[in-house]
């Protein structure tokens, strides 16, 4: 059986070191207590480890028999890590998941709605735009400029698309995007909001978000008693600093956008 994997940083899982394409063995495999756990969904990797920049990710293959006790999470005595996945890489590989689940089309400006609870949307072609108000919902978009929105509680969002613009209204809501100027909102409780693109603006009213975007130029803000993460890049566009503060509503204001400069968060008066 294929699947994902998620991992601390340096591709650690519960202090065991792991490798890029390579075996691992463990003697037994009970859910939950021992063996090696994994995925078929790449976004429900996300129940399991947080949806942030220091998140690591990779296809996994069980080689023995799997165990599972709800359908969304597996575990083997032998499993092949393969190729780790960038944040781009996992969103793809959901879209091409729950679109083969769901016979979805994926074509160019395609337009996916459900109402249902537990529903999955997927779209791979440009200026797709997906929409679900069931609890529990999953949407995936890969193509530029995809618009995503989900009103359910415990949604899931993902873009890999530049322009990406993804919103959820439910608690404990995931969103993430890899593409350039990606746009994400949030307004429930406790949701987890990450980009890696370039300019992204990431924005959530809830309380206990977690609000990281280590974008290039990269703009965040939260409700107060939630998570800002920001990144700062030298001049050759490498990571020169990446630092968290809480919304404490006198340090860090509310819902103000935040910048990171000189390893110092700067308000910015303007969306830009």
């Amino acid at each position: 059986m294929k699947g994902y994997k998620a991992f601390e940083k340096g591709l650690v899982c519960k202090g065991k070191q792991y490798k890029e394409n390579t075996v691992f063995e463990e003697d037994q495999a009970e859910i939950c207590e021992c063996g090696m756990h994994f995925c078929k969904n790449p976004l429900d990797v996300w129940n399991y480890y947080p949806c942030d920049p220091d998140t690591e990710y990779a296809a996994v293959e069980a080689i023995e028999d799997v165990k599972t006790n709800d359908g969304q999470k597996f575990c083997t005595k032998k499993l092949k890590i393969g190729a780790k996945l960038s944040l781009k890489g996992l969103i793809d590989a959901a879209v091409e998941f729950i679109a083969e689940k769901a016979n979805i089309n994926t074509d160019d400006y395609s337009k996916l709605a459900a109402s249902g609870d537990c529903s999955q949307l997927a779209a791979s072609g440009y200026s797709s735009k997906l929409a679900a108000s069931g609890d529990c919902s999953q949407l995936a978009a890969s193509g530029n400029s995809s618009k995503l929105a989900a009103s359910g509680d415990c949604s899931k969002l993902a873009a890999s698309g530049n322009s990406s613009q993804l919103a959820a209204s439910g608690n404990s809501s995931k969103l993430a995007a890899s593409g350039d100027c990606s746009q994400l909102a949030a307004s429930g409780y406790s949701s987890k909001l990450a980009a890696s693109g370039d300019c992204s603006q990431l924005a959530a009213s809830g309380n206990c978000s977690v609000v990281a975007n280590i974008g290039i130029n990269g703009m965040a803000k939260a409700s107060k008693g939630s998570w800002i993460v920001l990144a700062e890049y030298d001049a050759n566009y490498k990571i020169k600093k990446v630092v968290s503060k809480q919304v404490d509503g006198k340090k860090i204001l509310p819902d103000t956008w935040y910048k990171l400069k000189e390893g110092k968060f700067v308000e910015q008066k303007e969306e830009i």
